[in-house]
């Protein structure tokens, strides 16, 4: 199974993600839930890193685990827009994918003090 977590701020903005474990929906290589954490994932990290007034910090070191955490180095509106957006994009795809493959997927959402 793969456990997702989601770590917010009190006002919404996305602070980290970690994803952890195989889904085991099918064989390496043709695993549609796997793929589908992966997309999800990987297009919020490419979104970041490409986003101005964010710093993201990625471990993709180990096949199975990915981890990113966001860091404001500007704090502007739309940087906080950007945070926001991408964790109701993140919560979406997860709750729809634990909710549609339950053996395979489980999604935790944390909300931290601050922010």
């Amino acid at each position: 199974m793969t456990a997702v977590t989601l770590s917010t701020g009190k006002n919404g903005v996305l602070i980290k993600c970690q994803a952890n474990g195989h889904a085991d929906f099918s064989k390496k290589g043709s695993d549609i839930v796997c793929s589908a954490v992966t997309v999800l994932l990987r297009t919020a990290m490419q979104v970041l890193s490409q986003s101005e007034g964010v710093a993201l910090n990625a471990d993709t070191s180990s096949r199975g685990n990915l981890a990113f955490c966001v860091e404001v180095t500007v704090d502007k509106p739309e940087t906080e827009f950007c945070l926001k957006y991408t964790a109701d994009f993140l919560r979406e795809g997860f709750k729809t994918l634990s909710k549609e493959y339950p053996q395979n997927v489980s999604f935790t959402e944390v909300v931290q003090a601050g922010n």
